[in-house]
C-alpha cells in the first residue's frame, strides 16, 4: 500500500526524534546497571536521589541534535552537580558525555566543534583527579573521550562528503535535463526550417505555374499541359519530402521505411532548378573547383540555401533570370544565386532567416543586397568545410 506524501513528511519529521529518545533510552539503560545488579555492601550505596541526578545527565540527549552544544555543556554540568551533590556509585564509561561529544564533532560548526572538544578533554583531567587520581583513569578517559571526537568528525565527514555527492548528481542531472530541452528546442527549430523550405518552395512554384496555366491553354496548349505536369511532379516531391522528415518522428516507423531517405544532396540540384525552370524562369546553373563529394550535412545545406534563394526569387523578385554559381575550395564552398528582379527589398523575411542559420552551423557567412550592376538581387553565402571531412570519398 503506498504511504501518502504527507504521510512520509510527517515521518521524515518524527524520525530525528524517535531516533535521539531511542539513543536516550539506550543510554539510560547502561546507566541503570549499578542500581539494577547487586552491589558490594561496601560501596557507594545506590539510592534514589543519585539514580534521578543520572537520569538529569541522560535527558539533555533527546535534543542532543538540535542543540549539540548546549547538550554536551548540559551533561558536563550535571554531572559535575551528580559529583558534587551525591556519594553514588559511579560508571564503567561516561556514556553520556561520549554521546555528546560525538554529537558536537558531527553536528556541530567547525570553530565550536573545535572549541568544546578541548573544552571537554580539558576537565578529563580535574575529574580523573577527584574521582581515583590515578594515571590510568586519566589516560583511558583521555582515550575513549578522544576516539568519540574523532569518530563524529570522521561520521561529519561521511556526511559531507555524501551530500557534495548528491548535490553533484542533482547538478549533472539538471544539466542533462537542461541539453536535453536545449537539444528539443533545437530539432524543433531545424524542422521548422525544414519545414519553411519544403512547403514555401513547393507552393510557391505551383501558384506561379497555375497562375501561368489559364494564359498558356488559350496560347500555348502544349505550355498548359507542361506546367500542369510541373505542378504535380513539385507537390508529389513535397510530399515525399515532408513524410522522408517527419517519419523520422514516428517511433513506430519500419527500419527500412523509405522515408527515411537520404538528405537533399547536390546531387539533388539539376533537378531542383529544372523544377523552377518549369515554372518560367529562365536559370543558369555553374559549378567551379574540385570535384569531389562534400560532407553530407554540407550539401544538405548547399542544396537548402539554393532551395529557398529561389523561392524567395519566385516569390518575390518578378525576375526573368537568375544564375546559381557554386565555387568550391579544399576549405569553402561559396553559394551566389544572383537574379535580375527589381532589387533589394525586406531582408528580414523567414527564408534568409533560415538561410543565415543553416550558413552559422557551418562557420559560414551570408551577405545579401543588390547584384553586380546595382540591378536585382544577389545572395552570397561562404560555407566552410570540417578538416576531418575534407578527404572524405576522395
Amino acid at each position: 500500500m503506498d504511504i501518502p506524501e504527507a504521510g512520509l513528511r510527517a515521518l521524515r519529521s518524527r524520525a530525528p526524534w524517535t531516533a535521539d529518545i531511542g539513543v536516550a533510552l539506550l543510554v539510560q539503560a547502561a546507566v541503570s546497571m549499578p542500581w539494577i545488579l547487586p552491589r558490594d555492601p561496601r560501596l557507594e550505596p545506590a539510592t534514589l536521589p543519585a539514580y534521578l541526578l543520572t537520569t538529569l545527565t541522560v535527558v539533555p540527549l533527546v535534543w542532543r541534535r538540535r542543540a549539540p552544544a548546549r547538550v554536551l555543556l548540559a551533561v558536563i554540568a550535571a554531572q559535575g552537580l551528580y559529583g558534587l551533590a551525591v556519594d553514588g556509585p559511579g560508571q564503567t564509561l561516561p556514556y553520556t558525555g561520549l554521546v555528546a561529544l560525538y554529537t558536537v564533532a558531527a553536528q556541530a560548526p567547525a570553530p565550536r566543534r573545535r572549541i568544546l572538544g578541548a573544552l571537554t578533554l580539558a576537565i578529563v583531567f580535574p575529574s580523573a583527579a577527584l574521582n581515583t587520581g590515578e594515571a590510568r583513569e586519566l589516560v583511558f578517559s583521555l582515550i575513549v573521550f578522544t576516539a568519540a571526537y574523532a569518530f563524529g568528525l570522521l561520521t561529519h565527514t561521511r556526511r559531507a562528503y555524501t551530500r557534495a555527492v548528491e548535490d553533484r548528481a542533482l547538478q549533472l542531472e539538471r544539466t542533462r535535463r537542461i541539453e536535453a530541452e536545449q537539444a528539443a528546442a533545437r530539432e524543433r527549430a531545424r524542422i521548422a526550417r525544414e519545414m519553411h523550405d519544403i512547403l514555401s518552395h513547393a507552393v510557391s512554384l505551383m501558384i506561379v505555374q497555375a497562375e501561368a496555366g489559364p494564359v498558356a491553354v488559350r496560347t500555348a496548349p502544349e505550355r498548359a499541359e507542361a506546367a500542369f505536369d510541373a505542378i504535380s511532379e513539385t507537390g508529389r516531391d513535397a510530399m515525399v519530402q515532408l513524410r522522408r522528415m517527419l517519419g523520422v518522428l514516428r517511433e513506430d516507423e519500419a527500419p527500412g521505411d523509405a522515408s527515411r531517405g537520404p538528405q537533399p544532396a547536390l546531387a539533388g540540384l539539376p533537378a531542383l532548378i529544372e523544377r523552377v525552370r518549369a515554372g518560367g524562369l529562365a536559370v543558369t546553373h555553374e559549378t567551379t573547383g574540385p570535384d569531389r563529394p562534400l560532407p553530407l550535412d554540407a550539401e544538405a545545406t548547399v542544396h537548402r540555401i539554393v532551395q529557398e534563394a529561389l523561392t524567395n526569387v519566385v516569390k518575390h523578385a518578378r525576375a526573368e533570370h537568375v544564375r546559381v554559381q557554386l565555387d568550391r575550395t579544399e576549405d569553402e564552398v561559396t553559394i551566389t544565386v544572383t537574379d535580375d528582379g527589381r532589387g533589394p527589398g525586406s531582408t528580414t523575411g523567414f527564408g534568409l532567416i533560415g538561410i543565415r542559420e543553416r550558413a552559422a552551423v557551418h562557420g559560414g557567412t551570408v551577405r545579401t543586397g543588390a547584384g553586380p550592376d546595382g540591378r536585382g538581387f544577389q545572395v552570397h553565402v561562404t560555407l566552410r568545410l570540417v578538416t576531418s571531412q575534407k578527404g572524405v570519398g576522395s
